[in-house]
């Protein structure tokens, strides 16, 4: 997917912008505060209809403004021109529209144009709590498998009752036998589309990993949420009372995780900050590779502040392997210079000056 023309209006200082954009390398700079981060905040509410910088609409909303409106000319997969708009207004609601059409679903808009970002957050990857790593994982097992989000979507509501079951005073036995099979049955199913896609992942990011930086016996690792030598019928029907004493399920695909270690040491305690960024942007990479192999699309990458933690050689390293993935990439940074002799001459790379909320024309 490539976004070809993008429309900003009232979205933080950005009051109205208008962007013609390559399918390849895009580059927004200026001071901080500017605006630059903003422009990729666009895209991925776009692209998922919320922020990445905050969980309240109105924080993005411009000052004193009814709403925020964005919109995009999307060129499909089979190059197919489609417009897609966005708006947020300031009591909450949220109204989607694809191809002249409403759109309810959110999921719609994520399949339609997926995004990969890359910025200071994405360091929790190694150093945060395994939601993070499982949203990394069920990223990929959303766009790779069609029965993936209904599977998911089942273990959270099975795993929602049973919880609620647990929290009884007393549990019918039969009720529970007929919510943990059900638990088990999705769960399973689960496990399994996650197992499929990190063993198409894991090697694809080892060998990108080994273009952007030598770092010695560095291991990715699936680890499903229970013990691998058990089924989980038998892990629930033991975990049982201790279940019950707390009032939720300690060990299931919510318990499921990613760690990446260094000689058998989590990476974040040994690494440094910019062999953790190229890292994590490996991890990042990797998914747009697999995408592509597997699918046929493109997704779209938002990188802010691309240059940080990084020396000229391994933003080099990073930029190249970028061009390899030929698809559109939105990056942010203070000076265009950082980029000098990253890009080759060949790509079509554009660059967007911006400054206090607004694109600097040739005019201005």
């Amino acid at each position: 997917m490539t976004i070809q023309r993008l429309t900003i209006q009232n979205l933080r200082n950005l009051q109205a912008v208008e962007l013609s954009l390559s399918p390849r390398i895009n580059l927004f700079y200026g001071v901080n505060g500017a605006g630059k981060t903003s422009v990729l905040e666009a895209v991925h509410l776009l692209s998922l209809a919320r922020s990445f910088r905050t969980s309240k609409h109105r924080h993005y909303i411009r000052h004193e403004q009814p709403e925020c409106t964005l919109f995009a000319q999307v060129l499909g997969s089979h190059a197919e021109h489609l417009p897609v708009g966005l708006q947020r207004q300031r009591d909450g609601q949220l109204r989607i529209r694809i191809a002249g059409e409403n759109v309810a679903a959110v999921s719609t808009l994520a399949e339609l144009l997926p995004v990969q970002l890359i910025n200071a957050d994405t360091f929790l990857l190694l150093e945060g709590s395994p939601d993070i790593r499982r949203q990394f994982l069920d990223w990929g097992g959303f766009h790779s498998e069609s029965r993936f989000l209904a599977t998911w979507k089942a273990v959270r509501r099975c795993l929602k009752q049973r919880n609620s079951l647990l929290k009884c005073g007393k549990m019918d036995p039969f009720v529970r036998a007929v919510w943990d099979r059900e638990l088990v049955t999705h769960s399973e199913r689960l496990d399994s589309f996650r197992q499929a896609y990190f063993l198409a992942l894991q090697p694809v990011f080892e060998a990108l990993l080994s273009e952007l930086v030598e770092i010695e016996d560095i291991t990715l690792q699936y680890y499903r949420g229970w013990d691998q030598r058990r089924e989980l019928d038998d892990v629930l029907a033991s975990g049982f009372e201790r279940d019950h004493a707390s009032g939720f399920t300690h060990q299931g695909t919510q318990r499921a995780d990613l760690r990446v270690k260094v000689k058998g040491i989590a990476a974040s305690e040994v690494l440094s900050r910019g062999q953790q960024k190229l890292t994590v942007s490996a991890m990042k990479m990797a998914q747009g590779f697999l995408l592509r192999e597997q699918t046929g699309l493109r997704c779209v990458y938002l990188i802010d502040d691309l240059p940080a933690e990084l020396d000229m050689n391994h933003r080099r390293r990073l930029c190249e392997q970028l061009e390899r993935l030929q698809t559109q990439v939105l990056v942010t940074c203070v000076e265009p210079d950082a980029f000098a002799g990253c890009w080759q001459q060949s790509n079509d790379v554009r660059a967007f000056p911006i400054s206090q909320g607004a694109l600097v024309t040739n005019e201005q």
